[in-house]
């Protein structure tokens, strides 16, 4: 519903900055992928998302060493990096970010050649995300609810993560390699991550027990989940993290992903 008329509101809107816009409707996954990197081929200096961290996803992975500046307008459930940059959620306000042409060269992460821009995830929250997307209702509520229900029967996995020269193997409820600082809705699973420091934030939630699991929820929201002692942060610019195959997520899209995964983080590539 937020999208209607939206490329109307686009182009009056920064028609105002002298920018002129041309509007491409996606239908299905990797259209967005497609059309930013048909537009980047085409000249055009700036694409712009309006969507969640999926379709921002699919756009900036197109528009990488490309020189294409990415503008977002965040209409999505979380807008985790949207909200990393600190662009309003608001429609009209983000559209003056990208009238005002502020802009920020940021790294990116990479997972067994898969993209992705804030985090990507193994363990109790790719269980959520898979069960969110099945879902047809969206929004904070819908996730949270979905992530009580899930809570209930889950059982951390084995991991073993080299990193650094080293290597540790634990049983953990989540692993998150982050580049930037949070899932969305400023839930903040790495508070410290940068998008300049050219290197990933792999948080790793051990199993721990049920109340400091409980505590690391809240701590989600107030930036304080590093304080919580089943927390462990990992600073690496790459790692092989090895696992049962399975349900992962990217930027918050569900993926399957096989033992072994590669990840790395490439600077200042968007």
């Amino acid at each position: 519903g937020r999208k209607q008329g939206l490329d109307r509101r686009v182009a009056d809107h920064l028609a105002h900055a002298g920018i002129s816009v041309d509007t491409a409707l996606t239908r299905g996954a990797g259209d967005a992928t497609m059309l930013a990197g048909n537009a980047a081929l085409h000249g055009y200096d700036i694409v712009i998302a309006a969507g969640g961290d999926g379709t921002v996803n699919e756009t900036a992975m197109a528009l990488c060493n490309t020189g294409v500046t990415l503008g977002i307008i965040p209409c999505g459930s979380g807008n985790g990096l949207a909200r990393h940059l600190n662009i309003p959620v608001d429609i009209r306000s983000s559209l003056d970010v990208i009238a005002a042409g502020r802009s920020e060269i940021c790294d990116n992460g990479e997972a067994n050649g898969r993209k992705f821009f804030c985090p990507f995830g193994m363990g109790f929250d790719a269980t959520v995300g898979h069960k969110f997307a099945q879902s047809k209702q969206r929004g904070l509520m819908t996730y949270l609810s979905t992530t009580f229900s899930e809570y209930r029967n889950y059982v951390p996995e084995e991991y073993e993560i080299t990193a650094n020269g080293q290597v540790l193997t634990e049983r953990a409820f989540v692993v998150a390699v982050c580049n930037a600082s949070q899932y969305g809705n400023n839930a903040f699973i790495a508070p410290t991550a940068s998008i300049h420091d050219g290197v990933l934030d792999i948080t790793v939630i051990h199993s721990g027990d049920p109340f400091t699991r409980v505590m690391v929820g809240v701590e989600l929201f107030t930036g304080r989940i590093n304080s919580n002692i089943i927390i462990q942060t990992i600073r690496t610019p790459r790692a092989t993290i090895r696992k049962l195959p399975g349900t992962v997520h990217i930027d918050g899209d569900v993926a399957e992903m096989p033992e072994t995964v590669e990840v790395e983080c490439h600077p200042s590539n968007i």
